[in-house]
């Protein structure tokens, strides 16, 4: 396990009610950062996250906001920021699969215009938004940004065609701004595989099974596994910028 001395050091993740995202923002404040926790204004989750990390003796404030509008992004960065005195670190964690259930390869049909406007705008149009609009406070303080991609950018399978485009253009954006904000900013992403948390596929029990026999690790990985490479990158790693860390157990191997 890392260890990190984050005190005086100020983060903000997107989608941080659940999963990575909170794993992210509890272990961030278990070193010592203050975070700000981005969430949908209406999910109840949001504010308990920032609660539970407060009552840990942990210090956060919450961010509600939703990245899908523009507007709401921006103006969400900017009151965080604010609050939090600068920024050392952006994660862009937010995002969704669109589906429930996934939607097979050849099933062409069943990706309709609705999910690809659904996910091109919160898993890489928020990005981008979150980015500019924190690039300024990044650059004051000579920070980092974190993007959330998967395996599925890197061409595997996943919840859908659309959900696999939207992660292989976060990995290329990614490289993009890490050449836009240097020297200034460091800007990297994570790669997870399969990853044990409350993402909403309904994966079957023989995907499952199947697919952790085909790890070579023979586990899918915890959300703790990714927060760990997302501080790696966040406040080490002062050498590497544009690139995208696979964390799958080596399945892709």
């Amino acid at each position: 396990m890392l260890s990190f001395d984050l005190h005086n050091r100020r983060a903000l993740i997107t989608g941080g009610a659940s999963g990575i995202g909170l794993e992210t923002a509890k272990m961030l404040a278990g070193y010592g950062a203050t975070v700000a926790i981005n969430y949908l204004p209406d999910d109840p989750r949001g504010p308990a996250a920032v609660a539970a990390i407060i009552a840990a003796g942990g210090q956060a404030i919450a961010a509600p906001g939703d990245l899908g509008d523009p507007q709401a992004a921006a103006a969400m960065v900017d009151t965080a920021i604010a609050e939090l005195g600068g920024l050392d670190l952006l994660v862009n964690n937010a995002g969704t699969p669109g589906v429930s259930k996934p939607i097979p390869i050849g099933d062409l049909d069943g990706v309709s215009e609705e999910l690809w406007a659904l996910i091109l705008n919160t898993n890489l149009m928020s990005v981008f938004r979150c980015s500019k609009a924190a690039a300024s406070a990044l650059k004051a303080s000579g920070g980092a940004i974190v993007n959330t991609a998967s395996i599925a950018g890197f061409g595997s399978v996943s919840s859908s065609i659309s959900y696999s485009a939207s992660k292989a253009a976060v990995i290329n954006l990614t490289k993009n701004l890490a050449r836009a904000l240097a020297p200034e900013v460091r800007v990297n992403a994570v790669a997870p595989g399969a990853v044990i948390s409350s993402w909403a596929i309904e994966w079957t029990e023989d995907h499952k099974k199947s697919s952790e026999s085909a790890t070579p690790l023979k586990r899918w990985a915890t959300t703790a596994d990714i927060a760990e490479m997302i501080l790696y990158l966040g406040f080490a790693a002062r050498m590497t910028t544009g690139q995208t860390l696979i964390a799958d157990g080596g399945i892709s191997i």
